[in-house]
């Protein structure tokens, strides 16, 4: 998936044979103009071979800017293809497959390893065609000037692909295959130091944090040390043949002799040719490097996505669109993956259009699999219905339209308020955003902190738990879900302030069917009933 299309990656590696070409041929005409124009009186002969200098200069300079444009244009574009494939094979996973996922190795298969993977079209099979042709080309451009120097030529290119393809893989195959699982273990440690410090400082457990920081960072920095190391030693190699190529021409190549060039001119032109050839050519041992830290990206990306969904989890195919109606589940079961047993055993239930019920129960009954249900984060047995629609053959972001969820630890982005409600419709005026933030109980809170632009921070840290949560239901309500899912609005709110926070967040979806998920009683008269769960199934109670 990393290779960009033929057609589009085609004019990149035109561009660069030519660009490679021009190198070639200015140094070989420029060397065989110094020889020439030594050797005879009158320059006017010479006329073409100036041209030609000129000729070349700017083929190479325009070819390569050209090569560089295209070839990253093509990889960069599949590149951003790329990621948005890995994001959408993840998003079905999220949240309940994810519960034992790294986060610093999702982070690194994202960032890191996707952008490792550019490196495929353009250090890996660029450089292996521009040079393959080149070289080819130029042995058979020696092969007339100077038949026995063709000859060490090609040993010599054979012995420095071979030699530096074997010596780095020696050397440095470890280092480049590890290379990727040491900056995703780097930015683990870095990622649990940033979100859990104040858990980490309360318990005097940062210190052992940053020590696993440090251990993370050295154990990269010697990875890369390594990598360096072997790419070092594959360069050598290439200096080497390099060296002996043009020694050989030297010898092989003087006027006169068998096999030689036929004037001086040309015995110039001989001679710098191994030059300008491995002067390209050196870009291909590099690739076989590349290559091996491409592959070892690949294999981390695929380790982060599974090979297939777990069963427990629903997967977003489907079809059709869900019209108001209202939910009906009959002898639904559902399982979190890797749980011994199922969360919801025959659950019956029925809500009807504009009706708000309290779901509650123990810790463990099954509110939070309920409400997962609801918005297609989980597979179920049995029948889920909204109206007419079955609900399980009903596309995952369709039915996710419709039913909203705010969630116990509501997602605030490290933007001003604007953004975060922008989120949920984007065409929404400033003032629609303060409206929805009235309706909430936040308006003059908002007002306060300077209006729209006041920053939330990273996940919300710059506000209390109930002005999250208060931020989150105004986007909901925002976003007009027919259906709306609270989850534990109150968890991490003060008790006396839980009692204003439901009425507030009841009281602004009015019209809306409200499914309230909660251990804390709302204000009387602010829910049509209460449904109990307990093991699974639901028990009713009076309301």
């Amino acid at each position: 998936m990393a290779m960009p299309r033929a057609r589009r990656f085609a004019p990149a590696v035109l561009a660069g044979i030519a660009s490679a070409a021009a190198a070639v041929g200015l140094l070989l005409v420029s060397g065989w103009l110094i020889v020439t124009a030594s050797l005879v009186d009158n320059l006017v002969p010479l006329s073409v071979a100036i041209v030609g200098v000129r000729f070349f200069a700017v083929t190479r300079a325009v070819t390569r800017y050209l090569e560089r444009l295209a070839g990253h244009d093509a990889a960069l574009g599949r590149l951003a293809d790329l990621r948005a494939a890995v994001v959408r094979r993840l998003t079905p996973l999220a949240p309940a497959g994810l519960g034992s996922t790294d986060r610093g190795a999702v982070l690194a298969a994202l960032v890191d390893d996707v952008e490792n993977l550019q490196n495929l079209p353009l250090r890996v099979v660029q450089p292996l065609l521009t040079g393959g042709v080149v070289a080819v080309v130029s042995i058979g451009v020696l092969a007339l000037i100077a038949p026995t120097a063709a000859l060490a030529l090609a040993v010599c290119l054979v012995i420095a692909v071979v030699g530096a393809v074997v010596l780095g893989g020696v050397v440095g195959a470890r280092a480049e295959g590890t290379l990727s699982r040491d900056r995703a273990d780097l930015a683990g440690a870095l990622v649990d130091e940033f979100t859990a410090l104040d858990v980490l400082q309360a318990y005097g457990a940062e210190p052992a944090a940053r020590q696993r920081i440090r251990a993370a960072d050295d154990a990269l920095r010697r990875t890369v040390t390594r990598a360096a190391a072997a790419q070092a030693l594959s360069s050598a190699v290439v200096s080497l043949a390099a060296g002996a190529a043009s020694i050989a021409a030297l010898a092989l190549a003087v006027p006169g002799q068998p096999g030689g060039a036929v004037d001086a001119p040309w015995f110039a032109v001989a001679v710098l040719l191994p030059m300008a050839v491995f002067d390209v050519f050196s870009a291909v041992p590099q690739a076989a490097s590349a290559w091996r830290g491409v592959r070892a990206s690949a294999e981390r990306i695929h380790a982060v996505l599974p090979a297939a969904v777990p069963p427990e989890v629903r997967d977003d195919d489907g079809e059709g669109r869900i019209h108001d109606g209202a939910v009906r589940l009959r002898g639904v079961t559902a399982t979190w993956p890797g749980a011994s047993g199922p969360a919801l055993q025959g659950l019956d239930l029925d809500v009807a259009p504009g009706e708000r019920i309290l779901v509650t129960g123990s810790s463990g009954a099954g509110k939070s699999t309920l409400a997962a249900v609801l918005v297609g984060f989980l597979r179920s047995e049995g029948s889920y219905r909204i109206g007419e629609q079955d609900a399980a053959r009903i596309a995952g972001p369709e039915l996710r339209r419709h039913v909203g969820l705010c969630e116990q630890d509501p997602m605030l982005f490290d933007e001003d308020i604007r953004q975060n409600l922008l989120f949920a419709r984007e065409t929404a005026t400033d003032a629609e955003l303060l409206a929805v933030l009235d309706r909430v109980g936040l308006g003059a809170w908002v007002r306060e902190r300077g209006g729209l632009d006041a920053r939330v921070g990273e996940r919300g840290a710059l506000v209390s738990g109930g002005q999250a949560q208060r931020i989150a239901l105004a986007r909901a309500v925002l976003r007009g879900f027919p259906v709306l899912v609270l989850d534990e609005p109150t968890a991490g709110v003060d008790p006396d302030a839980s009692d204003a926070l439901l009425r507030d967040l009841l009281g602004a979806t009015e019209g809306q069917t409200v499914i309230l998920v909660s251990h804390v009683a709302p204000p009387s008269g602010t829910v049509d009933r209460t449904v109990r769960l307990d093991a699974g199934r639901i028990l009713p109670v009076a309301g």
